[in-house]
């Protein structure tokens, strides 16, 4: 970064599960994880008549009959704790009993490709991969090494329950290909990993979401669709989910930028990305989170879902030098051998120019209320760039709180110039405690651009 190169990072495969990202330094833009429009469908049509849907990427030459039913079973047991053979776990398949059926398999503790090797190895004629309460409704497609079916839990539950009270249960599969116009899209992946930032409060995390599920993506030779080494298959490309699918796709978007904006700091053209980010989906709906089907906060999706076109032109923006990086770092009682790490290479020494770590220039807001109940008003502070037309007046909006009060100043931002700098400052009025973190926004705006800033508010709780 001090290079001036934008470095974006993963945020984790460990959501949903809170405070579960990594790479949260401020200097990296770090990317989470959504879905896109597209799916790739299959069905398990069961004995009943009823017909759930799936996902799966099987393409192989052993399909299913659609008009045949196949005997179905479920190694589980009716507790919801899962046992080795629930799972398919390496050498829990007893061949005997799946041998010629369609085995439903848990999801969890072994890849979900390997599983449907285990159940082939033992002679099985499919698998239906059931997720439980860890994916919610998620689901991931994958290139099976026998006819599979991925379903959500609810799904899941509903196959189990018919596999294991009917004694002759039966289903059959079928893949449909290719399906767009997906809706709702985009969701927050379930397997994203989440806010809040334990490292810096103050520091909201992760920046940014992008298309991180069933990404078309280049491919080794070397190994097949699925990764293990009895897959025979080889391919140019995959189909494959994760944060590490998502971050490339803002690093693409970033040397776009910087190729509109060769002037451009590593902050500015993160910041160009937060404050046009969108948080609707495509039913103009607040986003979903995947995990809960409820809509995502910041600390699941941060500033919202990338949107490259309007990063092209932010209006404004929220800019920082490396120095700027190096007194937040001294902000947060780091020993002088530590802070001696990050500053050997320009030689760096603090200059106590923050008065707290969230009044470091960035395009995200946390207010963190102390412990201490007797601090009612916290105020930060923030300076903006115009990058936009030379003349230009930008009007602040600001979504309402229930804990607290916040309000702007000033509350209208009159630029002459381009490149003109303007200082502005929030202030944050506790009025009710609340036990979680509330969640809103701050957007300027001229009447053509929105430049919006996620905001969190936090309220410690009180050490009894």
């Amino acid at each position: 970064m001090e290079m001036g190169v934008f470095v974006s990072c993963s945020a984790g495969n460990a959501g949903p599960d809170p405070a579960s990202l990594t790479n949260v330094s401020p200097w990296i833009t770090t990317v989470g994880a959504s879905t896109m429009d597209r799916d790739f469908p299959a069905t398990a049509r069961l004995g009943t008549g009823r017909t759930l849907s799936g996902v799966s990427l099987y393409k192989g030459r052993r399909i299913l009959s659609t008009g045949k039913q196949y005997p179905l079973v479920y190694m589980g047991g009716n507790s919801s704790s899962l046992d080795p053979s629930s799972l398919c776990l390496e050498g829990t398949l007893n061949p005997r009993v799946v041998a010629g059926k369609i085995v439903i398999c848990d999801r969890g503790i072994s890849p979900r490709v390997e599983k449907g090797q285990v159940a082939k190895q033992a002679g099985a004629v499919g698998m239906i991969l059931a997720n439980t309460a860890a994916n919610g409704e998620e689901l991931v497609a994958d290139c099976h090494l026998l006819p599979a079916v991925a379903v959500g839990e609810k799904e899941g539950k509903l196959i189990k329950s018919y596999a294991s009270t009917s004694r002759n249960a039966t289903a059959t599969l079928a893949f449909l290909g290719t399906r767009l116009g997906i809706r709702p899209s985009p969701v927050v992946a379930a397997f994203s990993s989440r806010g809040p930032n334990l490292l810096t409060l103050e520091i909201l995390k992760p920046d940014i979401v992008a298309p991180g599920v069933n990404i078309l993506a280049a491919w080794t030779g070397e190994l097949g669709p699925s990764s293990l080494p009895t897959d025979r298959r080889r391919v140019e490309f995959n189909i494959l989910s994760g944060t590490s699918m998502s971050c490339p796709h803002v690093s693409g978007i970033a040397a776009l930028l910087k190729a509109r904006h060769p002037e451009w700091s590593p902050a500015a053209i993160k910041s160009a990305l937060m404050t046009t980010a969108y948080v609707h989906d495509n039913t103009h709906h607040p986003l979903k989170d995947a995990s809960v089907v409820t809509p995502s906060t910041p600390f699941d999706h941060g500033a919202g879902h990338v949107n490259p076109m309007k990063a092209l032109d932010p209006g404004l923006i929220y800019d920082l030098e490396p120095q700027d990086y190096f007194d937040f770092l001294c902000t947060q009682k780091l020993t002088p051998a530590q802070l001696k790490v990050f500053g050997k290479f320009a030689n760096r020494s603090c200059r106590h120019s923050l008065a707290n770590p969230g009044d470091l220039n960035y395009p995200s807001m946390s207010a963190v209320f102390p412990e201490d109940t007797s601090i009612k008003v916290l105020t930060l502070h923030r300076t903006v760039t115009n990058v936009g037309p030379p003349t230009s007046t930008y009007h602040v909006v600001i979504s309402p709180f229930k804990g607290a009060t916040v309000k702007a100043e000033p509350e209208v931002l009159n630029f002459t110039r381009k490149n003109q700098k303007l200082s502005y400052r929030i202030i944050f009025t506790t009025k009710i405690r609340q036990t979680m973190p509330e969640f809103g926004g701050l957007v300027w705006k001229d009447g053509a651009r929105k430049v919006r800033s996620p905001i969190a508010i936090t309220w410690l709780t009180p050490l009894t």
